[in-house]
């Protein structure tokens, strides 16, 4: 790499520099992922634990092996919308994941702690060792694409996922208000930073649609979506609407019943990074 800073610190890239920089953790030895993708958001409440649960179910549907990893160790929600509530356990493998009803294979914090309304109070090192273990430790089987739900912001669980985990790309989720083009600059500048790809953008809570007249009503204002993927030269995936019926199946973990075709975008995502389903 003629461009290489010899800085592994801030580096994604593998290559034969990286001695005495930060390596890339390894997979557990009873596990194939093809393709890892994370979603972000660089703040909290746009929605982006929903966008991962609707791009997993997308993916399944269409015949991909996907599994989830709940990166966010202190706000924990992807099994209670899938409606797990079992716990992981151990095995000559590794850590055996939770597996829903449509074969998505799930692991979170909330699978090994004793009740799922004690709360997380690990500092940053502790909560990126454990996301860390969720790659080396798990077994995940043989999955086509590992969706990873990321915290909000640029911190410390992004980092370590991005430095230790051989991620393909992200999926940046933001919602229409004006602010949005520079938090979506924070997450954007730090995949680049690290030389992660991104993938696209998607704008959540975009409209809602009127139960009588079928109008699309733009609650927050008019989108700034297109402008904001302009901006930063990346593809506008989808901007997914209000949906109540969507959040109350959410609610009763029973996502997997939904039967919308939102962020079937991720198809083209796959197939841009070159996976196909068996």
């Amino acid at each position: 790499m003629s461009d290489c800073t010899h800085d592994c610190s801030s580096c994604g890239a593998d290559c034969p520099s990286r001695s005495g920089g930060i390596q890339k953790a390894q997979l557990n030895e009873h596990s194939s992922v093809k393709k890892v993708i994370g979603v972000v958001s660089g703040k909290g409440g746009v929605g982006k634990s929903m966008v991962t649960a609707l791009s997993a179910l997308a993916a399944t549907r269409n015949g991909y092996k996907t599994g989830i990893m709940d990166a966010d160790i202190t706000g924990p929600s992807i099994p209670k919308m899938f409606g797990v509530h079992s716990k992981a356990f151990g095995s000559d493998f590794g850590i055996m994941p939770a597996v829903t009803p449509t074969e998505i294979s799930l692991m979170s914090i909330n699978l090994l702690v004793e009740n799922e309304t004690d709360p997380v109070v690990w500092r940053g090192p502790v909560i990126g060792g454990v996301v860390e273990q969720f790659w080396t430790d798990v077994c995940w089987g043989d999955l086509d694409v590992l969706f990873i739900d990321m915290p909000p912001g640029t911190g410390d669980v992004p980092l370590t996922v991005f430095q230790s985990i051989p991620i393909d790309g992200i999926i940046v989720v933001t919602s229409p208000q004006d602010l949005v083009s520079m938090i979506v600059g924070k997450a954007v500048k730090m995949a680049k930073l690290m030389n992660i790809p991104v993938l696209g953008l998607v704008e959540n809570m975009s409209y809602i649609t009127c139960p009588d007249c079928g109008r699309k009503i733009e609650m927050f204002g008019p989108s700034q979506a297109k402008a904001v993927a302009a901006t930063y030269g990346i593809k506008l995936l989808e901007q997914l609407p209000i949906d109540p019926l969507l959040s109350q199946e959410a609610d009763l973990g029973k996502i997997e019943f939904n039967e919308g075709t939102q962020m079937e975008s991720i198809l083209e995502v796959l197939d841009d990074l070159g996976l196909k389903a068996e």
